[in-house]
């Protein structure tokens, strides 16, 4: 199965080919390139923690989520086995709400075989983690981007990427996650360097104007 997988982003050598790849194109990519002296790989170690870590960021502002994830750490609920033995209070007393309680355990309980995500085709690896309550699409393809290292995945849900494609393309309106999804197969099979250039890009036009993150 392996040799169906799509090309991994394995270093900025890889990132650099793929973005020279898309600049040809769609020439507004260049404007992006031109002011990056490196495009940011922000690959990270796979497995349970990865998603607890998501998990975790939910729909807290990142300082919240740092301070809980510290907490989650130091009582060893990074790891599959510790939650799945925790009570509920256990995971209440280091932060987590009543959802999320919900979510780590499920995912605790959901038996995934993380190596075995390497060796899958980003289709079923999404349908696998999705397939865990609280693992929404973006947080899915957030981990093949990411954690696996997948080239040709573009998180179309993802608000930054979708305001990025709006100023980039002078677009009259945000793009919505069906737009952003069409628009992105023209940029198949760099989708996950397109990603990485329109963040880039966000960051960079938030911190002209003083906005930040």
């Amino acid at each position: 199965m392996a040799d169906t997988l799509e090309p991994l982003i394995q270093g900025q050598a890889c990132l650099q080919r793929g973005a020279l790849a898309l600049c040809l194109q769609e020439p507004r990519f260049q404007l992006i390139f031109d002011q990056l002296e490196d495009i940011p790989l922000r690959l990270r170690p796979d497995g349970f923690s990865a998603l607890m870590f998501a998990i975790v960021g939910q729909q807290v502002s990142t300082a919240s989520a740092a301070a809980i994830w510290g907490r989650v750490q130091a009582a060893g609920f990074d790891e599959t086995d510790n939650v799945a033995r925790a009570s509920d209070q256990d995971l209440a007393d280091v932060g987590l709400s009543r959802p999320k309680i919900r979510y780590a355990k499920a995912l605790a309980e959901a038996g995934i075989d993380y190596p075995t995500l390497h060796e899958q085709p980003t289709d079923q690896v999404i349908k696998t983690l999705t397939a865990v309550p609280g693992i929404g699409m973006w947080t899915a393809e957030i981990y093949a981007l990411f954690a696996l290292a997948r080239s040709d995945v573009f998180p179309a849900g993802d608000l930054a990427l979708q305001e990025a494609a709006k100023r980039l393309f002078d677009l009259p309106d945000r793009p919505k996650e069906k737009a952003m999804r069409i628009m992105a197969q023209d940029w198949s099979p760099n989708r996950g360097v397109a990603a990485r250039l329109l963040w880039a890009y966000y960051r960079m036009e938030t911190e002209r104007e003083g906005i930040g993150e």
